[in-house]
């Protein structure tokens, strides 16, 4: 298209005929059903849209990859002719969507939308089903290069931390290279399971309209293919953060728990909670460089994700939850149940042992005490084992829950060590109810891996190493009540 003139008159819509709309890189013209968006002459550091060349080739890429969602909305590049005949600027030229339909005003209106946003992760699942894969794009994807991306944005805000606070910034720091250093095999996964992507890398509830024959989804971004390359689990995080921020942390769930679904992407939680950071700290970046631009509301929307980066970053810290006790306490039931809450991996050491016995978990494996396979050298193996498949879930971005006695001293060292070389943080629980209650526990049992008795359990009590950096859970009540109680200090 080469010329504004080219374009037919826009027929009137109710409400303003004539609007206008401004980010920190571009200016948006509402005219009748017609929208013009002009891009800003600015550099920015992370783009440069100073030139007139740089903001031609910018508008006729937004419009290229944009089409790979929404071709009915984009429809090509004006060009805007000076009073010499020569073009003095560019414009993408889009079909004005109706501004009652956003999907953030719908959110703040508290309309019915789970079905929307079924339909919204659905088509992102398909779009990356098919988006452009490769050996550049998946560099992208590399432990290192999540890292270099979160380090651009630190440095790009240092004038600016004062917005978020300081305090904010440093444990946002250390909360980010805590996960990173321990993940390199995730991260590598990810790149193996073709999960990178040239997605779209801005969605955002603003630019997602509601329309009556399906969502559309726009303004993807265009001016680095780079910061584009992104593994799509990131690339929806970005939407599941921007609902977060809405008050709408049910859709945000809604929302990944159905791209996973129909991505056929069982990504562990603590990377879906470090993505949706990341996306809510590169808002928070943008505020400030708002503000920095004159607009002074912007310091509250960067200190608004700077809290929520802070909040999904503690979430999603991967952690190895040690839930000791002796038998009888409800520790395997406590375990499992913390599985369940945290979406955790859950180890049993007495599953565990029987596997290596050569034996199924409910077989019994009868011998005395500290006899047979429950000497110390089946002992140890057992546990040697339980760290071990630890280590993989935890290198895999996986909490894990690790059920066992945990009596002995060197063995929770050993737990303490693996914490630490995987950078995970460590929990450790310690069950305990009423010898009373225990005991009828014991003497029940019917479908359990354990083969302890209450004699057992005695003999087992008298050699117990005190646990001082345990929590204690008392567990006679429910099951439920324990839960409370275990979460309440994890979420501490």
């Amino acid at each position: 298209m080469s010329a504004l003139a080219t374009f037919p008159v826009p027929a009137p819509l109710p409400g303003d005929w004539v609007a206008v709309h401004e980010t920190h890189i571009g200016v948006v013209f509402l005219v009748g059903d017609t929208a013009y968006k002009l891009k800003k002459p600015v550099d920015l550091g992370f783009l440069d849209f100073r030139t007139l060349a740089a903001r031609r080739r910018a508008c006729h890429e937004e419009v290229a990859l944009n089409r790979r969602l929404t071709p009915d909305v984009y429809e090509g590049v004006a060009d805007v002719i000076g009073p010499d005949g020569k073009p003095c600027e560019h414009l993408v030229v889009m079909r004005r969507m109706p501004e009652e339909r956003r999907l953030a005003t719908l959110v703040r209106q508290d309309a019915p939308l789970e079905d929307t946003i079924r339909a919204v992760a659905g088509i992102i699942a398909r779009f990356h089903r098919t988006a452009a894969r490769g050996p550049t794009i998946e560099r992208e994807g590399t432990r290192d290069a999540i890292r270099a991306r979160w380090q651009t944005s630190f440095d790009q805000i240092q004038s600016h931390r004062h917005l978020l606070g300081a305090d904010t910034v440093e444990r946002i720091e250390r909360l980010t290279g805590e996960f990173l250093d321990g993940r390199a095999a995730l991260f590598d996964r990810r790149i193996a399971e073709g999960r990178i992507v040239d997605g779209h890398a801005d969605l955002l509830t603003e630019d997602i309209f509601c329309l009556d024959d399906g969502p559309r989804i726009l303004d993807c971004l265009e001016f680095d293919a780079r910061l584009r390359a992104v593994d799509g689990l990131d690339d929806v995080a970005f939407l599941a953060m921007d609902l977060e921020r809405l008050g709408a942390p049910q859709l945000a769930e809604l929302l990944l728990n159905t791209y996973a679904e129909q991505a056929h992407d069982p990504a562990p939680v603590p990377l879906w909670r470090h993505f949706v950071a990341y996306r809510a700290f590169v808002r928070a970046k943008v505020a400030c460089l708002r503000y920095a631009q004159g607009d002074s509301e912007a310091a509250a929307l960067a200190q608004q994700h700077g809290l929520l980066t802070l909040r999904q970053l503690q979430a999603g810290e991967v952690r190895l939850i040690l839930v000791g006790g002796l038998p009888g306490t409800g520790k395997t039931s406590l375990s499992r149940a913390l599985g369940e809450q945290l979406g955790a991996t859950v180890f049993s050491s007495d599953r565990v042992r029987k596997e290596l016995a050569g034996l199924s978990p409910l077989q019994r494996g009868t011998a005395s005490f500290e006899s047979g396979i429950y000497d110390r050298a089946h002992t140890e193996r057992a546990y040697t084992e339980l760290l071990q498949r630890a280590r993989e879930r935890l290198e895999l971005g996986e909490t894990v829950v690790l059920d066992a006695s945990w009596t002995s001293a060197s063995q929770r060292a050993s737990a303490t060590e693996l914490a630490s070389h995987t950078h995970s943080t460590l929990v450790q629980l310690e069950c305990q109810a009423p010898e009373a209650i225990t005991s009828a526990r014991l003497a029940g049992r019917t479908d359990s891996a354990s083969d302890a008795t209450p004699g057992i359990a005695a003999r087992m009590a008298q050699r117990v190493n005190p646990w001082p950096a345990a929590h204690r859970v008392f567990t006679a009540g429910t099951i439920a009540d324990s839960l409370t109680q275990a979460m309440a200090y994890i979420e501490r």
